[in-house]
């Protein structure tokens, strides 16, 4: 394994990595908070603005890695309030481009920091 680290996605506040290469030809890439990375902070907006936000995170350490958007086969999205989907995925769709990764969408209870969503994906080489 082999961890993938940049400084242009939020440092992980906690015993994980950014994203690790499994060595197998895939990347998996730690669920992305919506904060930003020079500021430390969510963006102001709401769902949109947080999911635009988690989506670089996630797009700056694929690109660390060598890969981009287009290498993602699977992603989950972690809502604090499945009324917000609809809202979400207005900018998700912006991001990927067909064929669209398999997706993974769910309601929790609570997301660290108090954050409205968070992304992980997995890429292929």
């Amino acid at each position: 394994m082999e961890r993938i680290n940049t400084s242009n996605a939020p440092a992980a506040i906690g015993p994980y990595s950014q994203a690790i290469n499994s060595g197998a030809g895939l990347i998996f890439v730690s669920g992305q908070l919506p904060i930003n990375p020079a500021t430390g902070a969510f963006p102001e907006g709401g769902i949109q603005a947080q999911t635009r936000q988690s989506l670089i995170n996630a797009k700056a350490i694929l690109e660390a890695a060598g890969l981009g958007m287009a290498h993602v086969v699977k992603t989950t999205v972690f809502l604090a309030d499945m009324g917000d989907f609809a809202a979400m995925n207005e900018i998700y769709a912006q991001f990927f481009s067909e064929p669209y990764p398999a997706r993974s969408a769910v309601a929790v209870k609570t997301l660290p920091k108090g954050a409205l969503v968070e992304i992980e994906c997995i890429a292929a080489l």
